[in-house]
C-alpha cells in the first residue's frame, strides 16, 4: 500500500512514527473527451492570453487573487519554507472527545497508519487506550500543503486518521434555501412514515450496496470493445524535413530578392548611339 505520509503522531509523552495510507479510493470511470471529426484526444494547454503562446512549466509562478485581476506572487521558496515549518512539526493529540460529538458533515477523508521500524509498542498501546476510553483524539497535521484538523480512531484494528473539515469551512445552514420551518405535521401521516422506517430499519451492511451506474458503464465499454465498436486518435502528423528545407530555402530566396537593391538603368544618349553604330 503506497504511503501518502511519514511523520510522528504523540500524545503526552508518547511518540508514534508512522506511514499514513489512502483508506479510500476513487472508482469513477473517468471518461476523455475527443474531436468528433478525427476521434483525437482533446488537449487542455496552458496558454497566455496575452502573450497569445504556449506557456513552459518554468514560467509559471503562484499567486493569490485579493481582489478581481489583482494578485499577490508567492515565491516558490516562500512557500516551501511555510511547508517545511508546519511538517516539521510532531503531530500531536491536543484534546480527546466521543465520536459522536462530531457531526459527519465535517468528515472528509479517511487514512490508515500503520508504525513505522519501531513504533509498534507505541502503536499497540494508544490503540489500547482508544478502544479502552472509547474516545477519540483530535489533531492538526499537514497534508499536500495544507494544515489539516484530523480525527484519530480505531477501525477493524487499525488506527485511523479522519480529516475533518475547519467550522469556517462548513457553510451555514442558515443559507440554505427555501428550508420549511419547523411545522405541525398529521398524528395519521407522521404514523404511516415511523411505520415505513421501522419496516425498512436493518443491520448495515456496506457489501451490499453497489455503484449500479458504474457496473453499467463498464458494461456498456466491454460490449463495445468486443464488437469491434472502438476509434484511434490520429497522431499529430510530423512535419516532413525535406519539405521544409524546401520551403525554407525558397522563402530564403523571395527575401533576398526582395532585399536586393535594384540598380538603375542608365540613359542612353544620341551621342553614344552613333558611337555603337
Amino acid at each position: 500500500m503506497h504511503t501518502t505520509w511519514k511523520g510522528t503522531i504523540s500524545f503526552g509523552l508518547v511518540n508514534i512514527p508512522v506511514k499514513m495510507h489512502a483508506a479510500t479510493e476513487n472508482k469513477d470511470v473517468r471518461l476523455r473527451q475527443l474531436h468528433k471529426e478525427c476521434q483525437s484526444p482533446i488537449k487542455y494547454e496552458k496558454v497566455c492570453p496575452v502573450c497569445d503562446r504556449d506557456i513552459e512549466e518554468e514560467e509559471i509562478v503562484k499567486a493569490y487573487e485579493y481582489a478581481k485581476n489583482k494578485f499577490v506572487v508567492l515565491d516558490e521558496e516562500e512557500l516551501k519554507a511555510l511547508k517545511k515549518e508546519q511538517e516539521d512539526k510532531a503531530v500531536e493529540i491536543v484534546d480527546f472527545v466521543k465520536l459522536e460529538e462530531i457531526d459527519p458533515i465535517y468528515f472528509e477523508k479517511s487514512y490508515y497508519l500503520s508504525p513505522d521500524e519501531s513504533g509498534s509498542k507505541a502503536y499497540s498501546l494508544l490503540r489500547a487506550a482508544l478502544e479502552e476510553t472509547g474516545k477519540i483524539g483530535i489533531a492538526k497535521m499537514m497534508i499536500r500543503s495544507k494544515e489539516q484538523l484530523a480525527v484519530i480512531r480505531i477501525y477493524s484494528n487499525t488506527i485511523v486518521v479522519e480529516t475533518i473539515h475547519y467550522p469556517d469551512e462548513v457553510r451555514a445552514v442558515q443559507d440554505v434555501p427555501n428550508v420549511p420551518e419547523q411545522k405541525e405535521v398529521a398524528k395519521k401521516e407522521l404514523d404511516t412514515a415511523k411505520m415505513l422506517i421501522d419496516q425498512l430499519t436493518t443491520s448495515f451492511e456496506p457489501e451490499k450496496y453497489t455503484d449500479e451506474y458504474r457496473t453499467s458503464l463498464l458494461q456498456l465499454i466491454e460490449e463495445k470493445k468486443n464488437n469491434e465498436q472502438t476509434v484511434a486518435g490520429k497522431e499529430k502528423a510530423k512535419p516532413d524535413n525535406v519539405t521544409n528545407l524546401m520551403d525554407a530555402l525558397q522563402a530564403s530566396l523571395d527575401k533576398a530578392k526582395q532585399d536586393k537593391p535594384k540598380t538603375k538603368r542608365k540613359k542612353t544618349t544620341a551621342a553614344q548611339k552613333k558611337v555603337a553604330k
